[in-house]
């Protein structure tokens, strides 16, 4: 059993925390306007979860997800996580986030952004290109035809091997992008982000035909 804390309860981190209680996993979910508001939430995953701070979270997780808007990275503490496997889910979308003039001249990823921020923990890019109600809905046993396969890219290998078994237990294959600078593979508007229930090869493939 690991302890996984979550910054971020919308859709992707609240789909994840049901589906690491259901696998046996301790959750502590967090989100910026505190744990109070969580209750219902917790109470529907039941068992394995509970509401806490966004700090009490970072503190506690064993392994910790960041799947906040990248305009709210400035608001995830850095002390805490230090020398921990850092899950980040996201995506830069400038309607959302407003525009990152690095982003926008392709001179980083956002995994970058996020490994910066965090410069003593081990930041994998996870889940970011699976929609939230398919990330308990579309993983199959290991080898089966047509499995889903994810990416997953980062500095650090061990970051990597977690990722990969972690995608395993969700019911996915893995594919290693590379570095967190290799990322923008798998980010948006490229062909691997818009492609759905792709397989190991042909995720592949469609990693292999990104255009920056």
């Amino acid at each position: 059993m690991t302890t996984f804390g979550i910054i971020g309860a919308g859709n992707i981190g609240s789909a994840l925390a049901r589906g690491l209680a259901d696998r046996g996993h301790e959750v502590l979910i967090s989100n910026s306007r505190g744990p109070e508001t969580l209750a219902d939430l917790v109470a529907d995953i039941g068992g394995g979860a509970r509401a806490a701070t966004v700090q009490d979270a970072a503190t506690a997780g064993e392994v910790v997800i960041v799947t906040v808007p990248l305009k709210a990275l400035g608001d995830v503490p850095v002390e805490p996580l230090a020398g921990k496997i850092v899950l980040d889910t996201n995506n830069y979308y400038w309607e959302r986030d407003g525009h990152i003039e690095a982003l926008d001249q392709n001179q980083t990823t956002t995994t970058r952004l996020v490994q910066e921020h965090l410069p003593t923990s081990k930041v994998a890019k996870a889940f970011n290109h699976i929609l939230s109600s398919q990330i308990l809905t579309d993983g199959t046993p290991a080898g089966t035809t047509g499995r889903r396969a994810l990416a997953t890219a980062s500095d650090h290998p061990e970051a990597i091997a977690f990722v990969t078994d972690l995608y395993d237990a969700f019911g996915y294959d893995s594919v290693d992008v590379g570095s967190v600078d290799d990322s923008w593979r798998i980010e948006r508007d490229q062909p691997g982000y818009g492609a759905p229930k792709s397989t190991t090869e042909t995720l592949r493939e469609a990693l292999a035909r990104a255009d920056r």
